[in-house]
């Protein structure tokens, strides 16, 4: 089972919530829209207006889950299946050898930063984002780790910065919103 690690105040959703839909992924993929492209989906989510979000952002991470490979969407799959179970070291095997075999898959790269942050390995898992982030500037769930990290670390103020930016692509998730609203008051409060 994963262990919840909190963002401020709240538990942490928003970097998880792919992989907790990623996890049942294959049984449900055939229910998702195949006529839409990314930058359309990535367009609509960024609309603050769109009210029912939650299936726009299930297609994104399904099509920033596809890897190509029936070999590599198994390691995914293995590592995830192992992710699930809190065996983060096993994780993190088989989502290198995905980065290994793929370096500009970055689904691969930000599933291993994840399993990097759940195991408390801070550094790796910011090096990890950083290369999501190079290939995939608009990936909501790096930038929210991104986001969690810098506040674990006391570093409100770029934690603030990293937070807006998810809300410029994804301006939906209420842990996020959440977030930032602590994060004004933390840093507009220190400022005083």
């Amino acid at each position: 089972m994963i262990k919840h690690r909190r963002f401020g105040g709240c538990v942490v959703t928003a970097f998880v919530a792919g992989w907790l839909f990623l996890f049942g992924l294959g049984e449900n993929s055939h229910l998702l829209a195949q006529d839409q492209t990314l930058d359309e989906l990535m367009e609509q989510l960024s609309d603050p207006e769109l009210e029912d979000w939650e299936p726009v952002e299930r297609q994104i991470w399904e099509l920033w889950s596809l890897s190509g490979s029936d070999a590599l969407d198994l390691l995914l799959r293995r590592g995830r299946d192992a992710m699930e179970l809190g065996d983060f070291n096993e994780a993190i095997a088989h989502f290198t050898a995905v980065i290994d075999h793929s370096p500009e898959f970055a689904e691969g790269w930000n599933a291993r930063a994840t399993a990097f942050y759940f195991a408390g390995q801070f550094g790796q898992s910011m090096a990890d984002i950083e290369r999501v982030l190079a290939l995939n500037p608009d990936h909501f769930g790096a930038l929210t780790g991104m986001a969690m990290i810098l506040e674990e670390t006391g570093k409100s103020a770029e934690a603030l910065v990293v937070v807006r930016r998810v809300l410029e692509v994804h301006p939906h998730r209420p842990d996020v919103l959440m977030a930032r609203d602590r994060l004004e008051a933390e840093t507009e409060g220190s400022a005083l």
